[in-house]
């Protein structure tokens, strides 16, 4: 198994898929990525305590 695993994901911004890398040595993260697109902010949350993972993508300006 990898640590590192490629992921895609639909950008909430501009609804455009973007191809992102995960870090599966960590169980909980949080991180702000910028869309390869239309260069918004992406808020990617990631969970992956039990046995499936958790990707949750969101626009930065709604968590405010």
């Amino acid at each position: 198994m990898s640590l590192l695993e490629e992921h895609q994901i639909t950008c909430p911004n501009c609804g455009e898929y973007v191809e992102i890398v995960l870090d599966m040595s960590v169980i909980e993260q949080q991180y702000t990525e910028d869309c390869f697109v239309c260069c918004s902010p992406i808020v990617i949350t990631i969970n992956q305590e039990n046995e499936y993972e958790q990707v949750t993508c969101t626009n930065e300006t709604d968590l405010f």
